[in-house]
């Protein structure tokens, strides 16, 4: 059977006036927010090298990716899913700095899957990342920068969900595991499924089965940090990653709600210590993810310079959905005719800033991202020029 020319592969959209206008304004206003902070602008290509974009990523980013074939070189290329590894190879490759380099960017990502229902596969991807500091200064002003992009946005009553991947990785410290059974492990975590925990941690050592099964328990208020640190087996990898948690919560925005959960795993396998989700509301009050980061200091190893860093993302196709419709923008309805005073009149109120909107001969004026309120009507008490009038 013939499909026709104007389906679009599952999950890909077209986004319509006036939504698409929308976007256009939260990208300017995050990257204005962005730029305020200090955070200079780069854009790396939609396709690369597969390896460059791949390397110490892990798998789920690999399972991500478009593949295709280069006709120039015949290598492989991937369609980005993901813009941090781009950004760690220009910091590293590129820039070169020896002092603190904060970058951001804001373009489309391509997914082969989606990671839930109604999610669309070509995210509209903003970011802001921080390279060369390895102090909690920076994992904090990342935190500041991703509400304030938000507020910005529209969004109030944010909730910012933290994690560190510092105390997963205590609390498998004592033990040798291969990569694929950490990877169950992890999945099984993420999904708070102690039951699974119990089967994949049967011929461990009690103690590190008992704290893996713990995890899942460890979510809520501040204080399961100091929980954490009566129940799980001490070590110094594990007081460093608690100590962190709330040397942050105290110092977060106060008007964030804050929770700690610290079997969450979500997100890619290059994170390396703190990582945090932001969360709003949607229309009937459920959450809904909104942003998301972290600390991933191992991304630009590959690229010869194992640089700290911290940054955070969101999908601007998201967040307009999270968002308020914004108004209609105000407009004025103006005929066709050659009339040089009118031409003239027209010209003058579009240098000023205003939309004008000229309705060709024989065809009514639709529009779904203007509302036309004004009209540029011939004024004949004043000899006959072109005035502006409410409509």
């Amino acid at each position: 059977m013939r499909m026709s020319a104007w389906v679009l592969p599952d999950h890909i959209a077209d986004v319509l006036p006036s939504e698409a206008r929308h976007i256009e304004e939260l990208r300017r206003s995050l990257l204005d927010t962005a730029r305020s902070y200090g955070y200079e602008l780069v854009m790396p290509p939609l396709l690369e090298h597969l390896e460059s974009l791949l390397t110490g990523t892990g798998e789920a980013l690999d399972l991500q990716t478009f593949k295709l074939v280069d006709q120039l070189s015949g290598r492989t290329l991937g369609l980005r899913a993901d813009s941090t590894p781009q950004v760690a190879r220009i910091d590293a490759h590129l820039l070169n700095r020896q002092g603190i380099a904060r970058l951001s960017y804001c373009g489309p990502v391509v997914h082969t899957r989606v990671e839930r229902p109604l999610a669309s596969r070509e995210p509209l991807q903003f970011g802001a990342e921080i390279y060369g500091h390895e102090g909690l200064e920076a994992d904090l002003e990342i935190v500041e920068l991703a509400q304030a992009c938000l507020r910005g946005s529209g969004l109030s009553g944010l909730q910012l969900d933290m994690a560190d991947v510092r105390v997963i990785d205590a609390v498998l410290a004592p033990v040798s595991l291969d990569a694929s059974r950490v990877l169950r492990i992890h999945a099984a975590l993420a999904a708070k499924d102690t039951a699974e925990l119990r089967s994949l941690g049967r011929d461990l050592p009690t103690r590190v089965r008992e704290d893996l099964c713990a995890l899942p328990r460890l979510f809520g208020s501040a204080e399961v940090l100091d929980e954490a640190m009566r129940l799980l087996q001490p070590s110094p990898e594990l007081g460093s990653a608690i100590q962190s948690l709330k040397w942050l919560v105290q110092h977060v925005p106060q008007d964030l709600r804050v929770s700690i959960d610290l079997a969450d795993l979500r997100g890619y396998a290059y994170y390396t210590g703190m990582r945090f989700a932001m969360f709003s509301q949607d229309t009937k009050g459920a959450p809904v993810e909104v942003a998301r980061g972290g600390r991933y200091n191992e991304v630009g190893a590959i690229f010869g310079r194992n640089r700290p860093a911290v940054g955070f993302s969101l999908d601007l196709k998201e967040l307009v959905a999270a968002v308020a419709p914004c108004d209609l923008v105000g407009a004025i309805r103006a005929p066709w005719s050659m009339d040089a005073a009118l031409r003239a009149a027209i010209a003058g109120l579009r240098e000023q800033g205003q939309t004008v909107v000229c309705v060709l001969p024989g065809h009514e004026h639709e529009v779904d991202e203007f509302r036309c309120d004004r009209e540029l009507v011939r004024d004949a008490a004043s000899g006959g020029g072109w005035t502006v009038k409410q409509i």
